[in-house]
């Protein structure tokens, strides 16, 4: 198992977990989100093939209307 913190929360992975494993394990994998590791923002296009490592930092914003 590995340890990360999502949006603040640490959590523990499985060993193999890619971002896009983790955002759709967690209901985030919708449109409208942007997803950055260690503060680096990662293109959708690349969530398949982004191993999270132990101790890494993601950050999952959620696009919203209003005004």
């Amino acid at each position: 198992m590995k340890t990360i913190t999502l949006n603040h929360q640490e959590m523990q992975i499985q060993e193999d977990c890619t971002l896009a494993r983790l955002l759709e394990d967690k209901g985030l994998n919708g449109g409208g989100i942007a997803a950055a590791v260690n503060n680096r923002v990662i293109p959708r296009k690349d969530w398949d093939v982004t191993l999270l490592n132990d101790n890494d930092k993601v950050t999952v914003i959620r696009a919203t209307c209003g005004g």
